[in-house]
C-alpha cells in the first residue's frame, strides 16, 4: 500500500488533483489520465539502464518523473488503485505481434479491476499497452469504441476461460490475451523483465520507443519517426535535429529525460540516428 504522500505525489503525476472515494467515474478518470500523461516507453532500455520492476521502485519510478512499459506501469498502477480502495487482480497475459499467433507467455502483466461493492462488474484496466485503451474497457464481449480506435472483447482461444482485448485493425499489434487466474507475486514476470532488459534478442535493447493514447488517438515516435493519430488518419514525420526530437519527447509525450545528463541524452540521440540510418539503408531509402 502507498503512504498518503505517494498517493498525492502520484496523483500529482498524473495530473488528478484528488483523492476521491473509488467509484467507476473516478476509475475512469485515473486510467484516462494516466495514459496521456505517463507514455508507455523503451527509454531505459534502450541507453543500457533498465529500471528493476518492483513494485515499491516502479512507483517512485513513476512519481519521479519517468516511465517504463508494461510491468512498471501496470505494477505501479495496480498499487495505487489498490491504495484508493479497488480491488485489482494481476493476470499473466500475452501481446500478439502482427502476423504471429496469439499467447499467453508473461511477457505482459494485465489487471482487472473492481469496484469495493460491485466485485460481479469487472474492468480490463490496462496502462501499460502504449496506444491501447484510453479508458477501462468492460470485462464482457463485446465492440468499444474509443476515440479513433476500436477494440473487441472475446473470449480467449488459448487460456480456458480466460478473455481477449483485440487491437484495432490499424494498430502496432493484434491482440492481448488474459489467463483467467490471479497471479500474486512478480516472480512470473521477473524472467521476461531480464529477457527484455538483457537479452540480445529483446526486441527493446535497440529500438527507441515512446507510445501514449488521448482522447481522440495516439502518438508513438519509433526511432526519428513521430506518428500522430487521429480520426483523419495517421501523419508521419521524420526527426532530423536533436532539439526537435527533444521537443517532442517533452511537450507531446511528457518525457524529459529528467534522469539522464545532457552528454547521455546526446548519447541516446547519437545512437537513434545510427540506427535510424541503418534502418534507411536496409529499405532502399
Amino acid at each position: 500500500m502507498l503512504t498518503n504522500e505517494e498517493i498525492k505525489a502520484y496523483l500529482h503525476r498524473i495530473g488528478v488533483p484528488d483523492v476521491q472515494p473509488p467509484t467507476k467515474a473516478y476509475l475512469f478518470e485515473l486510467h484516462k489520465a494516466h495514459v496521456e500523461n505517463v507514455p508507455w516507453e523503451t527509454v531505459d532500455i534502450f541507453a543500457g539502464r533498465p529500471a528493476s520492476i518492483d513494485i515499491d521502485q516502479s512507483v517512485q519510478l513513476i512519481i519521479s518523473g519517468r516511465s517504463g512499459y508494461c510491468f512498471h506501469l501496470n505494477g505501479a498502477f495496480s498499487a495505487l488503485l489498490r491504495s484508493l480502495g479497488y480491488n485489482v487482480s494481476w493476470h499473466r497475459a500475452g501481446v500478439q505481434p502482427l502476423g504471429e499467433e496469439p499467447r499467453i507467455n508473461s511477457f505482459h502483466l494485465g489487471l482487472t479491476v473492481s469496484l469495493p461493492e460491485e466485485q460481479e462488474e469487472r474492468w480490463i484496466i490496462d496502462v501499460g499497452l502504449g496506444d491501447m485503451p484510453y479508458e477501462p474497457v468492460p470485462l464482457q464481449s463485446g465492440h468499444y469504441e474509443q476515440g479513433p480506435l476500436n477494440y473487441k472483447v472475446t473470449e480467449s482461444g488459448v487460456a480456458k476461460n480466460g478473455w481477449r482485448l483485440v487491437h484495432d485493425p490499424l494498430a502496432s499489434f493484434t491482440g492481448v490475451d488474459y489467463a483467467p487466474e490471479a497471479v500474486y507475486e512478480l516472480d512470473e514476470f521477473k524472467p521476461k523483465h531480464d529477457h527484455y532488459s538483457l537479452s540480445p534478442e529483446s526486441p527493446w535493447i535497440n529500438l527507441f520507443l515512446v507510445r501514449h493514447r488521448h482522447a481522440s488517438g495516439s502518438n508513438e515516435l519509433r526511432g526519428c519517426i513521430w506518428s500522430k493519430r487521429d480520426g483523419s488518419g495517421i501523419e508521419k514525420i521524420e526527426i532530423r535535429t536533436k532539439s526537435q526530437w527533444l521537443e517532442v519527447l517533452g511537450d507531446v509525450f511528457g518525457e524529459r529525460l529528467v534522469n539522464y545528463s545532457n552528454q547521455e541524452r546526446d548519447d541516446i540521440w547519437k545512437k537513434i540516428v545510427a540506427k535510424h540510418e541503418e534502418w534507411k539503408r536496409l529499405k532502399g531509402l
